[in-house]
């Protein structure tokens, strides 16, 4: 998580103690009510879209930003269906960055075709997931709100 921006100059000041990390995730269907997951390139295993907020940006441009990074999608962010945090929104890194979350979690749309070149690093894969066939994500968020229409 450490490296350029906001992120990264406090991570050189204090370590890899735990940051409060403010962020957003991306609830994105297809047409047959399938959601969009992502496998992190760095053994984290399957999430949403997801990402900090930068300085300066907005939670909707933030979205927008993380998922194009992430998926390659142009998304429009059209409702906020929870906000999580604490506890259980705490995640130690490989490198033993600990962040804990408070994520806004948006439902998005699709505004059209992926460009594959706009995939970022950090995507391993995407796939598309039915209800019943949820791998377990990295962290808990709520199936229930996940798939919300």
């Amino acid at each position: 998580m450490a490296g350029d921006g906001y992120i990264g100059n406090l991570r050189r000041l204090v370590g890899r103690e735990r940051l409060m990390v403010p962020s957003v995730a991306a609830s994105i269907s297809n047409a047959e009510g399938r959601l969009l997951l992502q496998r992190k390139s760095a053994r984290q295993g399957w999430s949403l879209p997801a990402g900090a907020i930068e300085i300066g940006e907005t939670p909707e441009q933030a979205i927008m930003r993380e998922v194009r990074e992430e998926t390659g999608f142009l998304v429009e962010p059209q409702t906020v269906l929870a906000v999580f945090g604490g506890a259980d929104y705490r995640h130690t890194y490989p490198n033993g960055d600990q962040v804990e979350y408070l994520v806004v979690l948006y439902r998005c749309r699709i505004l059209g075709e992926a460009m594959d070149s706009a995939i970022d690093k950090e995507t391993e894969r995407l796939d598309w997931f039915a209800e019943a066939d949820m791998p377990p994500l990295a962290l808990p968020y709520p199936v229930a709100h996940l798939f919300q229409r």
